[in-house]
């Protein structure tokens, strides 16, 4: 018997919450037997585009932060800025350094609306938009008023991005390589910062070569927009709309179907069929098709992943890394190092030991697991956040200790906070919630960062760099404690597989 096309899948009758509760439990567990005997099918190959294009958005976010250092130096020289309006008061500075940041939050704002109901790729298109816009704005800038507008909207882009490129990745990446994959967005952020570092070299001895360093993104920016154009959207994003009742479910699912398989190179075969098959039903037993509410949000399994996800970008950011890489020059000069008098070289040295350490995590993530990292990187931020501390107070005589710390943190917090906070907060929340809950956590991650950048200056002030030092490692032990109590590992298992059995 043929079904009506517009009629929602069919739901298990309610009771009340507890023996609702155990029904799902029931009901699911089969499914979860099931997800896990089908195998995911795919080509290296055709996997690497639908995380290629996505990445660029990390990419320019990276290029941003690498990019200002030395834009900022090159807009502000009487005798290179090119401008009539060099002279910038400390307030216009820190307009010019933070624009993109504040613009990043106002996007994380509107990804809580416009999710949804854009999708994940479409939301990128959009963003791509964004940081075209907002890089042409900024290199072309007549007047003052015209460069901040056109770093918030860069700021726009950023926040869309950072929202929608690891649920994209997530939801389309195959499980074996989900956690390689969403790590290896990181690298390309760290990898954009590098190369905002080396074209701010390049052109900070220039007549407005502030202007080229921010043009020189858009290139990046157009080819990012006509890659996203080109792939198909999250199949588990369609399957979620057709549920809701946004359209045919049976012609949902064939498309979603062929989407699949051109993510993931493979012909349409039984595993495909049977892939799709698992997420509809999962998202049956969800009830899907009602209404969202905000407190939905703060309930259940959503809370519990909003209280993981969340707990991992703040402790991201307050264990200091904002800090910590501000203090970078001013400990290598005390080491010695003769390339510690130009900052940008100085950048560089960072950015290329970035990289390196980020690319160490991407290879290990999908073998020894998301906590194992977390664990081991955590406990090597707190030593060295007491080293540094030390440093402050015992040991001024002894600058090695210092360049050893500083080396320690940032390479531990490659290997663990910058990976894996922006791929655990892809993973955790459920397909319903996904959209909003992730907008949340990047919300959070932008608002902890901004607030650690500004408190930085007044609390050093206040309590002396040495106890300020000691006080972020105090936070890294808290933030071991939570790391071990809270969150769970989620490598090798699907996305329904981690709603089911982890939340």
């Amino acid at each position: 018997m043929a079904s009506d096309p517009e009629q929602p899948l069919p739901k298990p009758i309610s009771f009340s919450d507890e023996v609702r509760e155990a029904e799902l439990d029931i009901a699911r567990e089969p499914l979860i037997n099931r997800v896990a005997h089908v195998e995911e099918r795919f080509s290296v190959c055709a996997a690497i585009l639908p995380f290629l294009f996505p990445a660029l958005g990390g990419l320019l976010y990276g290029y941003d932060i690498g990019a200002t250092s030395g834009a900022t130096i090159s807009l502000e020289s009487p005798s290179l800025s090119g401008t009539s309006w060099y002279d910038l008061s400390s307030l216009q500075v820190g307009l010019v350094v933070s624009g993109s940041l504040y613009g990043a939050l106002i996007g994380s704002v509107m990804a809580f609306t416009v999710a949804d109901y854009l999708g994940r790729r479409r939301e990128l298109i959009l963003s791509s938009l964004l940081y075209l816009i907002g890089a042409l704005l900024t290199a072309s800038a007549p007047y003052f008023a015209v460069l901040v507008v056109g770093r918030f909207i860069y700021g726009f882009g950023i926040g869309l991005a950072m929202h929608a490129a690891p649920m994209y990745i997530a939801e389309t990446a195959p499980s074996q390589i989900r956690g390689t994959l969403i790590s290896l967005k990181e690298f390309f952020i760290v990898m954009g910062m590098l190369l905002g570092y080396i074209f701010g070299s390049l052109f900070v001895d220039l007549v407005s070569g502030w202007r080229y360093v921010y043009a020189a993104s858009a290139p990046i920016c157009v080819i990012m927009a006509i890659g996203m154009w080109w792939l198909p959207p999250s199949p588990r994003w369609l399957l979620l709309c057709s549920v809701q009742g946004k359209g045919s479910i049976p012609e949902t699912k064939e498309f979603a179907v062929s989407c699949l398989c051109r993510l993931r190179g493979k012909p349409v075969d039984n595993s495909t069929v049977n892939q799709v098959d698992l997420i509809l039903a999962d998202l049956a037993y969800a009830d899907e098709d009602k209404n969202i509410s905000f407190t939905e949000i703060f309930q259940g399994k959503c809370l519990k992943a909003m209280t993981i996800g969340c707990g991992l970008v703040i402790f991201q950011q307050v264990t200091g890394q904002p800090s910590v890489l501000y203090y970078a020059a001013t400990i290598l000069q005390s080491a010695g190092f003769s390339a510690a008098s130009d900052a940008t070289r100085v950048s560089v040295l960072l950015g290329l030991f970035k990289l390196i350490m980020t690319g160490i995590a991407v290879l290990v993530v999908d073998k020894l697991g998301r906590r194992p990292l977390l664990l081991g990187g955590v406990t090597g931020i707190a030593i060295s956040l007491f080293l540094l501390s030390s440093y402050y107070t015992l040991l001024k005589a002894i600058p090695a200790v210092a360049v050893v710390a500083l080396l320690l943190y940032v390479g531990c917090y490659q290997l663990s906070f910058g990976p894996i906070g922006w791929l655990m907060i892809s993973e955790i929340f459920p397909l319903r919630l996904r959209g909003r809950g992730l907008s949340i956590a990047v919300l959070v991650n932008f608002g902890s960062n901004a607030l650690v950048t500004f408190a930085f200056s007044p609390l050093e002030a206040w309590v002396g760099t040495a106890i300020l030092f000691a006080g972020f490692g105090v936070i890294a032990i808290a933030s071991l404690l939570f790391i071990f109590f809270k969150v769970p590992e989620t490598k090798g298992l699907s996305l329904e597989e981690i709603e089911a059995k982890l939340l």
